[in-house]
């Protein structure tokens, strides 16, 4: 399999969701490359976190047919209005993926919530409305979900995370390896892609996309 891109160069502000908050930092030209490269038309695109709906709407745009999960029930209705009427929006816990998803997946795309390693109380899986956040409990949720894409995914399936380093108050989370090592433990690794946007966020000190596949040789969910 050849590596679709070494690194990725992109107009961060230009592209982003006029309506997304200022961090988010997936962009629709991000999502074409992706979709384009490891998807056909007609395959399903999955989304756990899907945020403001940028891999749904640029999977049915392609002529893939998109499906996401948003736990927010002001986002989803968001999501579903960009979408107008197209592709799939379940409002609900990506956390249940494998029982809110009943067909098989060709390709996952997503961007988990962030969280830092040190004071960050507000849990980003319960919609930071929570403040029960604990850096290992989110890593390990983190990777029963991937779990469940997994066991979701068709063979030769992949799974694309963008996922990046960030530190706060000088306190550095590597938050990209940490999910790379989650999802190693379920899929085949590929490749990484790291991503140079046109002003990144002054946090965020490298941002990536991590390849993974299911193969014969991935470990076994």
């Amino acid at each position: 399999m050849r590596p679709w891109l070494q690194q990725w160069s992109d107009d961060l502000e230009g592209e982003r969701f006029a309506d997304a908050d200022e961090d988010v930092h997936f962009t629709q030209n991000l999502a074409e490359t992706v979709i384009a490269e490891y998807s056909l038309p007609g395959q399903l695109v999955l989304d756990p976190f899907a945020g403001f709906g940028t891999t749904l709407v640029v999977a049915e745009r392609m002529g893939r047919r998109g499906l996401g999960l948003e736990l927010l029930p002001d986002r989803a209705e968001l999501v579903r209005r960009r979408l107008d009427g197209h592709g799939e929006l379940i409002t609900g816990d990506a956390r249940q993926v494998a029982r809110l998803v009943d067909r098989p997946v060709d390709l996952c795309l997503t961007s988990p919530p962030y969280m830092s390693r040190a004071d960050h109380p507000e849990n980003p899986l319960n919609g930071y409305l929570t403040l029960d956040g604990d850096y290992s409990t989110y890593l390990a949720e983190l990777g029963d979900i991937f779990g469940q894409v997994t066991k979701l995914l068709r063979p030769r399936g992949h799974l694309v995370v963008n996922v990046g380093n960030m530190v706060d108050d000088g306190v550095p989370t590597l938050l990209a390896w940490d999910v790379g090592r989650l999802l190693a433990e379920h899929l085949t690794f590929r490749q990484e892609v790291f991503l140079c946007w046109d002003s990144q966020p002054e946090w965020l000190t490298g941002d990536y996309c991590l390849v993974f596949q299911r193969t014969d040789d991935s470990p076994r969910p």
